[in-house]
């Protein structure tokens, strides 16, 4: 078949990746004056495989002669397809991309996936890894025609195969967020700030059966806040501090902040819990801004009351809407994190909104969901690498540990 630029000839090139390949083949097709149409490349652990698409307006069967006697002389395999259907290399704009992550990600569990878009009509335009530590986390470039038919589906997927699967959108607003808005307790943080210090009131139980069911949404949030910190009442403002000092981050916490400075984003926590203990964390980990509920303190003690505004999930989504404007940035192009339904005013609110470890009620608003105790799989949901992170932690002289 011959188009208005000449017969098209598909080029795949595999091998050993090693210098000088592209340059080697480009410099075959450019004695024969072709015209470039689609180029793909990709080096799998050490395996190269190189695809150009040409049109030869001259002799196809001299270029194809050239090009595998230069290919030869670098120990490349080449397969060579004269008269190649040019639809078949019109490469298709993706509507939207998948990130798959797993521990690990099982040859049956991305079968799955695959065979679900296929029965969706979805294509599959470009696959990348994007993680191999903590977990395996895999980028798929999709072309499907159902936005809420896909997400359905990878639901699904996801729940049968013990996966993790965010659905967005493709475009420039997926690489454009600049503020990343967390929770902090079982998000940022592990565990709850209120029942660490209701163990030193002896009320630890009775806090976590009112924080669980706060949770849950089976409590309003406000009502929840005053009875567990009425159980605080009459303790020295000292446990404050002791409880800031046991405070454990979440594995992946730092390296998320980290790499999130350094792309210039701005990073802060709007929390349920109190300012006393949240404020020496915001800034041993720089955050651009933090906000929370103040614990009332009379002549060194407890009061067991909460000053000032009750930080609850209107007030969480009115905190994402405020520090979004004083940065100057569209709403769309921020990110919250968090686990509860206090944060679902939140969630739903940024232009993506991730549920992390997160109760049933937040998972059916968010954007998407991480089941992984790793906070630092939310960088791959934004289309950051592992190897990027490391790149960067290397460059800056740090030591790169894995167990």
């Amino acid at each position: 078949m011959t188009s208005p630029q000449g017969t098209p000839v598909l080029i795949t090139i595999t091998g050993s990746d090693k210098p000088g390949v592209t340059s080697v083949l480009f410099a075959a097709l450019t004695r024969h004056e072709v015209e470039v149409l689609d180029v793909e490349q990709v080096v799998i652990r050490g395996k190269l495989t190189l695809g150009v698409l040409v049109a030869s307006r001259k002799d196809p069967e001299a270029l194809q002669e050239s090009v595998e006697q230069a290919m030869a002389a670098l120990g490349m395999r080449v397969d060579v397809e004269v008269g190649a259907d040019l639809a078949e290399g019109v490469r298709l704009a993706s509507s939207h991309v998948l990130v798959v992550l797993g521990r690990p990600v099982s040859a049956r569990a991305f079968t799955a996936v695959a065979r679900k878009l296929a029965s969706l009509d979805a294509n599959i335009n470009a696959i990348r890894r994007v993680a191999d530590y903590p977990v395996t986390g895999l980028e798929l470039r999709v072309s499907a025609k159902d936005d809420t038919a896909l997400r359905t589906a990878m639901v699904e997927v996801a729940a049968g195969n013990e996966l993790d699967i965010a659905v967005e959108e493709a475009g420039l607003l997926r690489r454009a967020k600049r503020l990343v808005v967390f929770d902090v307790d079982s998000t940022l943080i592990q565990g709850e700030v209120i029942e660490m210090l209701a163990a030193h009131a002896g009320k630890e139980d009775q806090v976590r059966e009112v924080t669980e069911a706060a949770m849950r949404g089976e409590l309003d949030f406000a009502e929840s806040l005053h009875r567990r910190v009425a159980t605080l009442a009459g303790l020295p403002e000292s446990v404050l501090a002791d409880v800031a000092a046991k405070i454990q981050l979440t594995p992946g916490a730092r390296t998320t902040i980290r790499t999130l400075k350094r792309m210039g984003f701005r990073c802060g926590v709007v929390s349920g819990g109190f300012v006393q203990v949240i404020e020496p964390l915001a800034r041993e980990l720089e955050l651009d801004f933090h906000l929370a509920n103040q614990l009332e303190v009379i002549d060194g003690t407890l009061t067991g009351r909460v000053i000032g505004e009750v930080i609850d999930r209107e007030a969480k989504a009115r905190a994402l809407r405020r520090f979004a404007d004083t940065f100057h940035i569209p709403l769309g192009q921020t990110v919250a994190v968090g686990d509860g339904a206090n944060d679902i005013d939140m969630i739903s609110a940024a232009g993506l909104g991730i549920a992390f470890n997160a109760k049933p009620a937040l998972r059916r608003v968010a954007d998407a969901a991480l089941s992984y105790p790793f906070l630092d799989a939310v960088l791959f949901l934004l289309g950051v690498t592992r190897a990027e992170v490391e790149a960067a932690d290397a460059a800056d002289g740090m030591e790169i540990l894995r167990p």
